[in-house]
């Protein structure tokens, strides 16, 4: 059944899980906003209508196009915005401001993105399987140094992740039409992936990269390389994964993002398998495996990036209600080679 609308408000806050609310409402309660928020996406909510003219998401809402006449601004609280540019293309002329947050959690999912290749490195899910038997049996892992990283996408968070590598001991490669850092070594792609012990992927969705990561792509790499994404889930869909692995070309899968997430997360909140989509089922099974990791799409959840998004969040708000623009305002469009976010300086905090 449909939720009831909330309570009048200027902003409504949806997929805003407890911690995060908690600091949403601390920044808030001084600016005199009245906000209203839900951890459920909007179609989990099944609110008809927008609950208030500025709206609030991450990435797993599906924004109804008949809502955009009603809004006068949406932010996600993500540091992507192909979501964001899906939804203006839809609605055309009636989109309202949009917004993003680019930079809270740049060191977040940096360091989720070494956690995950470590983990794979060190086997953990097979250690954590064995405990009860208490062998060692197979379960002898790899160090960092010496290993050569294929790093897909070097912008913000890329570039923290390379610099993590680096200090770890790993030559990482860079792989970006925009290459912005000097101190990073662009390859081509094939080239990066030749001779990669792990694929770090790490790039903006665009509607040219979409699934980028196929059979094809994969077979490049010559030493099965363990592949992370802490990206997008649209670069690797579970069911490429799934034969990947089977056929050898990868020795290992984490994964923060997935393929259909929209509909991955709402079914399994809901213990409703039907939802699921072939892809779905298809990650479900990978997740059975001992050598795939999956995380909730949490690598921005940590205690300092959660301050950091709820303040910018307000502030991000405030602006607009003074200015009518966002801060970071989502660009028109998005290529590879252009197209990347605007550089606005970080007024809140970096």
């Amino acid at each position: 059944m449909p939720s009831a609308p909330p309570a009048a408000c200027d902003v409504f806050f949806y997929e805003a899980f407890a911690e995060e609310a908690e600091r949403l409402l601390h920044y808030a309660a001084a600016t005199g906003l009245r906000v209203g928020h839900s951890p459920l996406t909007i179609q989990e909510t099944g609110h008809a209508a927008p609950p208030a003219p500025v709206v609030s998401l991450r990435t797993q809402s599906v924004l109804p196009p008949i809502w955009a006449p009603q809004l006068r601004g949406i932010l996600s609280r993500s540091t992507g915005y192909d979501h964001l540019n899906a939804y203006r293309e839809a609605v055309g002329a009636a989109a309202p401001a949009l917004g993003y947050l680019p930079l809270y959690c740049v060191r977040a999912v940096a360091e989720q993105a070494m956690l995950l290749w470590t983990a794979l490195l060190r086997r953990l899910p097979r250690q954590l399987a064995e405990f009860d038997r208490f062998r060692r049996d197979h379960l002898t892992g790899r160090e960092n140094p010496g290993k050569k990283m294929a790093l897909f996408g070097v912008g913000n968070i890329g570039h923290e992740i390379w610099k993590i590598a680096g200090a770890l001991g790993i030559e990482v490669r860079g792989v970006d039409p925009v290459r912005r850092h000097p101190d990073v070594a662009y390859v081509a792609p094939a080239e990066a992936l030749a001779d990669a012990d792990l694929v770090v992927c790490a790039m903006n969705l665009t509607p040219r990269n979409r699934g980028y990561f196929t059979r094809d792509v994969l077979a490049l790499a010559k030493r099965r390389p363990l592949l992370v994404n802490v990206a997008r889930g649209e670069f690797t869909p579970a069911a490429v994964l799934e034969a990947a692995l089977e056929e050898g070309l990868l020795s290992g899968v984490a994964l923060d993002v997935f393929n259909e997430e929209a509909t991955l997360a709402p079914a399994l909140r809901s213990g409703n398998p039907a939802a699921l989509t072939p892809d779905n089922q298809a990650l479900l099974r990978l997740r059975q495996r001992p050598d795939v990791l999956l995380t909730p799409h949490n690598a921005f959840n940590t205690a300092e990036a959660v301050e950091r998004k709820s303040e910018q969040s307000v502030r991000a708000l405030l602006h607009f209600r003074q200015t009518g623009q966002f801060p970071w305002p989502v660009p028109d469009e998005c290529f590879p080679g252009r197209g990347q976010p605007l550089r606005i300086k970080n007024r809140f905090n970096s």
